[in-house]
């Protein structure tokens, strides 16, 4: 969904930088490439896949994007291409089996003591191996009092100690809604964590505001931000400065990336991106072998070749900058991990 389709308790509010900066997104290929002065491979990209799922681009990802460079890893990430068109055997719609573990509006129940709210239905910035980029997102509850059934259903399970917050991307709901609904979820007695999962610090850093910082600090729920990098060219300027902010308020920060072809599938890349986290004080949490979605098979590594990648990347990094590579498999209890 388009932030143009949020509903308005998403995105009434007061009018801040951030929303500005999503406001002036890059929203036509042409125009992406033109900025990179590579208008000459226009017809790299594709406007049916641009049509069946609309690239979106923040300035401030575009800026940390090569000039020049056809093969930049974080212009891979967003370009809209024919591939992306091609039924493959095996990639589907619903990769990971979200359909199957809704217990309510906007609730998934997928892992024991923990639950998934789909808080928005919308991103910053839309990456073309995305696991959920066929969700109906429009099935999902729009407005506060919508969320009533998942916090009802929540609160009559009292194994469920932590929750998070995903989508899209909580983190477009603004400060004040999202504010109310933490205070929703806190009246849950037996949650004792809160985890965001978001790629907004990354691609949209100045969402990272005062007040997000106040409502994490001082929630009664002790507050994990799960952040989305893939390359270390994305974590750096204004990012970086959002990256730090979130640390140095106390919260735990940690990063899941996806082992992505053309991306970071080399010892290089992915080292790079763990040292650049951990300069920060961002933890290299996961490496996920990618969700098998329908639209994203030219983006697949083989694990044979993750396998290798994480024995070379600990004879680079210490042992605390070795991500787990990790596969999720629909039904089972726990991520898997590959190695």
């Amino acid at each position: 969904m388009s932030a143009s389709g949020l509903g308005l308790w998403q995105v009434s509010g007061v009018q801040t930088d951030w929303h500005r900066s999503l406001a002036q997104a890059i929203r036509d290929p042409a125009e992406l490439l033109r900025r990179l002065e590579l208008g000459h491979m226009a017809d790299r990209y594709s406007n049916g896949a641009a049509s069946e799922f609309a690239l979106l681009v923040p300035r401030s990802f575009l800026a940390r994007m090569q000039i020049g460079d056809a093969s930049d890893p974080l212009l891979r990430q967003v370009l809209p291409v024919d591939d992306e068109l091609q039924p493959v055997s095996g990639f589907v719609v619903d990769a990971v089996s979200d359909a199957s573990f809704r217990t309510a509006p906007g609730l998934l129940h997928k892992y024991s003591g923990r639950a998934l709210m789909i808080a928005a239905g919308s991103c910053a910035v839309n990456c073309r191996y995305c696991f959920r980029r066929h969700y109906p997102y429009g099935d999902e509850p729009r407005r506060l009092d919508d969320w009533e059934p998942a916090l009802a259903q929540l609160r009559a399970d009292s194994s469920i100690s932590e929750l998070l917050l995903s989508g899209g991307d909580p983190l477009m709901l603004t400060d004040l809604r999202l504010s109310q609904l933490v205070d929703r979820v806190e009246d849950v007695p037996h949650l004792k964590r809160l985890r965001i999962h978001t790629r907004l610090p990354i691609v949209l850093p100045d969402r990272v505001t005062d007040e997000l910082l106040r409502i994490l600090k001082e929630s009664r729920l002790t507050p994990v931000v799960v952040v989305h990098a893939n390359h270390s060219n994305e974590v750096v300027a204004d990012c970086a400065d959002a990256l730090r902010r979130l640390v140095r308020a106390g919260i735990t920060v940690l990063n899941q990336s996806v082992l992505l072809r053309k991306v970071n599938d080399s010892v290089d890349a992915l080292a790079g991106l763990s040292e650049s986290l951990i300069n920060l004080g961002v933890i290299p949490y996961y490496l996920h072998q990618l969700d098998r979605v329908a639209g994203a098979a030219h983006f697949e590594v083989d694990p044979a070749v993750g396998r290798r990648l994480i024995r070379e990347l600990r004879a680079r990094v210490p042992g605390y900058a070795v991500p787990r590579y990790v596969q999720e498999i629909a039904g089972e209890a726990h991520k898997t991990v590959i190695e």
